[in-house]
């Protein structure tokens, strides 16, 4: 089967797109300059790319999204910044993922194996990691950064220059105004934690003295009348000797710039 058969004669390509042979292309989508998708990635109808985009392989673009279109933040001026995705990702109907912008690395960045469920924007300069779920009508600012395994609930903001660590909960219709430690899990408006993702741990297997030690942790962070620095140094001291995973956590906490979600 040629390119030309999978390619719905409906659909408009940039001639400086680059696409491979087994893309999937359906009716009235449109794919702008500079586009890059590799093998097999769908686009189902009326999908379209933007320019300066680069599309990894078997990915899956669900009618309506809008992928790699120039970003909404005032100061653009059409300079050429880029969006990246990688490789397994299930982009749902509705989505919108924008270019980067040069007042930061001129790239927004989405990893693997991410479900991005209907109607999940992705703003201008976000760096998203690998195995996140963001359900439906989640709304990313600008210049976050969210790690891998994340679970995000449906119709939740989170603010610009967050970050959102590795293995976090963010519970539905919740606003985040700071950082997201590693493994907490949050909710309301504004959020508060109120736990580790104890089930998530659960659910990928991990042992109960991990997770009975990074329960520590948390009501060391959030429990006992501690400055997160003295925290740090209990965790390091008691918990990290025998839970590596606490390094995450640890890591979290001493990255954090916005302060975390208490």
């Amino acid at each position: 089967m040629s390119n030309s058969d999978l390619i719905h004669p409906t659909a408009i390509i940039d001639p400086t797109a680059t696409i491979a042979s087994d893309v999937k292309v359906g009716p009235y989508s449109i794919i702008g300059p500079h586009v890059t998708i590799d093998s097999g990635t769908v686009l189902h109808s009326h999908v379209v790319v933007g320019g300066y985009t680069r599309i990894g392989k078997s990915n899956e673009i669900f009618q309506f999204a809008s992928v790699g279109e120039v970003c909404q933040d005032l100061k653009y001026a059409g300079e050429e910044t880029w969006l990246e995705i990688g490789d397994n990702n299930k982009i749902r109907e509705h989505c919108s993922l924008h270019r980067g912008t040069v007042q930061d690395q001129s790239i927004t960045k989405i990893g693997s194996n991410n479900l991005l469920m209907v109607n999940t924007h992705i703003a201008h300069d976000c760096v998203v990691g690998n195995n996140n779920i963001f359900a439906n009508n989640v709304g990313v600012a600008g210049h976050v950064h969210v790690g891998d395994f994340v679970v995000v609930g449906g119709n939740s903001g989170i603010h610009q220059f967050c970050k959102i660590d590795s293995y976090s909960m963010i519970g539905g219709a919740s606003l985040i105004l700071k950082d997201v430690p590693a493994y907490v899990m949050v909710s309301g408006n504004p959020a508060h934690a109120f736990g580790m993702n104890v089930e998530g741990m659960r659910r990928k297997g991990w042992s109960k003295d991990v997770i009975n030690g990074l329960r520590e942790s948390f009501k060391l962070i959030y429990k006992s009348g501690l400055t997160t620095q003295q925290a740090i140094e209990q965790i390091t001291a008691e918990i990290l000797p025998n839970v590596s995973e606490a390094q995450l956590l640890i890591d979290s906490l001493n990255e954090s710039k916005r302060g975390i979600v208490r």
